[in-house]
C-alpha cells in the first residue's frame, strides 16, 4: 500500500507540473530533498518563488487533499524552503506558499495557503 501511495503521489505532482506550466509558470525544480525534508515542487511564478505542497486523493472518505497540509506541516515546509533559498537563490525575490489539491480528475490551486 505505501508504494501505491507513493506512485498516487508521484503521478499526482506530474499532473500538477504541468498544470502549473500551462499557467505560466517555470518549473525550477521537483522533489527538493534537504536535511529537513522534501518539498514537491518549486516553481517560478513571474517575479515570485512558490513552494508548492501536493497533495493528490482519489476520494473524499478522509477529508479534502488540502486538510492534511495541517500547521506542522507547513512549519516543516517554512523551514525546508528557507534552506532552499539559502542554498540555491542567489537573488532576492518574493515567496509564496500554495497548496494543489488533486481530487480525481480535478485540480484546486490554493495560492497563498499558509
Amino acid at each position: 500500500m505505501k508504494k501505491l501511495n507513493k506512485i498516487t503521489g508521484a503521478v499526482g505532482e506530474i499532473e500538477v507540473a504541468n498544470y502549473l506550466k500551462a499557467q505560466g509558470y517555470k518549473i525550477l525544480g521537483m522533489n527538493y530533498k534537504n536535511k529537513i525534508g522534501e518539498i514537491d515542487i518549486v516553481a517560478l511564478d513571474k517575479n515570485v518563488t512558490v513552494f508548492v505542497e501536493v497533495k493528490r486523493r482519489s476520494t473524499l472518505a478522509f477529508g479534502r487533499p488540502c486538510e492534511a497540509v495541517d500547521f506542522r506541516k507547513q512549519q516543516k515546509i517554512r523551514r525546508v524552503a528557507e534552506l532552499y533559498l539559502l542554498q540555491k537563490q542567489k537573488y532576492y525575490s518574493d515567496v509564496r506558499f500554495d497548496v494543489v489539491e488533486v481530487l480525481g480528475d480535478e485540480i484546486t490551486h490554493i495560492k497563498n495557503a499558509f
